[in-house]
């Protein structure tokens, strides 16, 4: 077959779908608008009916449609027009949990492909009260739940939306709000579009963005999210697969957590991730977190244009091995074009679910941490032109390590990784731990405040390269600190202490 003859076979096959391809109004099928009668059973007809007729839309107008769960086929949109609501049920009943993972979710798929949630409608979860009502059927012994921390377990409570092996997923526009548990999770899928959404996620505990596990070809972009648990989450749960090729571009993320995280699982693995133009703010922990503690690898990652105001920390590397897991590495991570404000105060504090106050005392934590452990170092990090405003203000009668004690800072190798995992750390611009061939380069480093500890303190680091380092730091002289590091290049004009 010659190039006309393919194309003109491709452009004969595309017209045919798009002719099979046609809306359906959610009226047809008796769907109510109402918000008071349960559809669960008329939508899902519907979304049958459509995939054994070719596919297409189901089109929901100006009202408010209450569901439990339902279940995605092969070829179908749900199209949210302006003005619909699509509404979760408050009862508890209402909701079906499938098994291996064990997970409940409003609208799940399950090995299907080409099929959106679209449009400039809502869905509405109920998150809060649909979690208060699981309590109280807990309670009454009608569902079995662990119930620690005084809620129902994650996976026992609905998210919006839960995709495993799927294929071709289109999410564009929609405002997805108020989930019981994580908003939405992608699960061994395979091209995934996110665009455009808005996410406000903050009515009740664990309320991530949005989280991608082990799945290929994923964008995410134009997106605004504001959550109480982590933004955008990447994760691996098996050991044989991994997140591969995924692009985050042109978000603004507001977390209690964290803004952009890889690995609160990390059996597998992150390669080939772009991290584009993004914008993070009030967030509580870190604005990039990127975690292979699990026996996962993260490698081939690139940060680039980011902007940050009000966090915890700006960036946060580790390696670890919780779970006994040994195989664990990073490497090839290059982050610039940062610039990032680290505030004396708690910057989620006043939102509804903030992140705890824990692993103190502590002063304000240093604005990059890089750590990996003494067998399983970090390497091949680049970091340039970056910026951090640091509140500064360390007071070592509040919380000190003397430089004269980093071999006191525990390792922690199967610890939950966060930044604030080691309590105090002696330094407030940059410290690395464990690290080898690292680039740090037009780097400017701004402390309001007079701080015991110095700007950059090196621990265990081995053929890395700090160049254009610029500090202001009220009455501070010295820079960098290097304890038990070799073949360290530093500024000639830096003021270097050195412990072998």
């Amino acid at each position: 077959m010659d190039l006309r003859k393919a194309l003109v076979f491709i452009f004969l096959v595309f017209q045919s779908v798009n002719l099979f391809a046609k809306d359906y109004l959610a009226t047809y099928f008796g769907i109510r608008s109402d918000g008071i009668a349960l559809n669960t059973k008329s939508i899902q007809f519907a979304l049958d009916h459509i995939n054994k007729n070719g596919g297409g839309r189901l089109v929901f107008h100006v009202g408010r449609y209450l569901t439990g769960t339902i279940h995605m086929r092969s070829n179908v949109t749900i199209q949210l027009e302006e003005g619909a609501v699509l509404l979760g049920s408050l009862n508890p009943f209402d909701y079906q949990s499938r098994t291996n993972p064990f997970m409940t979710s409003m609208i799940f798929a399950d090995s299907v492909e080409n099929i959106g949630i679209t449009g400039k409608g809502m869905i509405d979860g109920q998150g809060k009260q649909v979690a208060l009502n699981y309590i109280d059927v807990i309670d009454k012994g009608l569902i079995k739940d662990k119930f620690r921390n005084g809620r129902p377990e994650i996976e026992t409570r609905p998210m919006i939306i839960y995709f495993r092996g799927c294929k071709n997923i289109t999410i564009r526009n929609v405002l997805l709000k108020n989930s019981a548990s994580w908003n939405q999770t992608y699960d061994q899928c395979k091209n995934i579009t996110v665009d455009s959404i808005t996410v406000d996620n903050k009515d009740y505990w664990n309320e991530d963005g949005v989280d991608i596990v082990d799945c290929d070809s994923v964008s995410i972009t134009n997106s605004f999210f504001d959550v109480a648990d982590d933004g955008i989450c990447l994760k691996s749960h098996d050991s044989k697969l991994f997140c591969n090729n995924v692009f985050i571009r042109n978000n603004t993320v507001r977390s209690s957590a964290n803004a952009i995280k890889f690995g609160t699982v990390s059996r597998g693995g992150f390669k080939n991730i772009r991290i584009i133009n993004n914008k993070v703010y009030d967030t509580y922990r870190s604005a990039i977190a990127l975690e292979a503690v699990d026996g996962g690898f993260i490698e081939n990652i690139e940060v680039d244009s980011l902007q940050v105001v009000n966090t915890g920390n700006v960036v946060f590397l580790r390696v670890g091995e919780r779970w006994g897991e040994k195989t664990a590495r990073m490497n090839n991570v290059s982050i610039k074009n940062i610039v990032a404000e680290v505030p004396a105060t708690k910057p989620d504090a006043g939102y509804l679910y903030e992140g705890p106050v824990e692993d103190l005392p502590r002063n304000v934590s240093p604005g990059i941490i890089i750590t990996g452990l003494p067998n399983k170092k970090i390497t091949g990090v680049t970091i340039s032109n970056v910026e951090i405003k640091h509140a500064g203000g360390g007071n070592p009668s509040y919380a000190k390590v003397a430089l004269n004690e980093l071999d006191s800072i525990p390792e922690l190798p199967a610890k939950y990784p966060d930044f604030s995992m080691f309590k105090e750390l002696p330094a407030w611009g940059i410290y690395v731990r464990h690290a080898t061939g690292l680039s740090i380069s037009n780097i400017a480093l701004r402390a309001a405040k007079k701080d015991y500890r110095l700007p950059i303190v090196l621990d265990d680091v081995h053929r890395s390269v700090f160049s254009n380092i610029g500090v202001k730091q009220p009455e501070q002289k010295k820079i960098f600190y290097l304890h038990k590091s070799t073949e360290v290049t530093t500024d000639k004009a830096a003021k270097v202490t050195t412990k072998s």
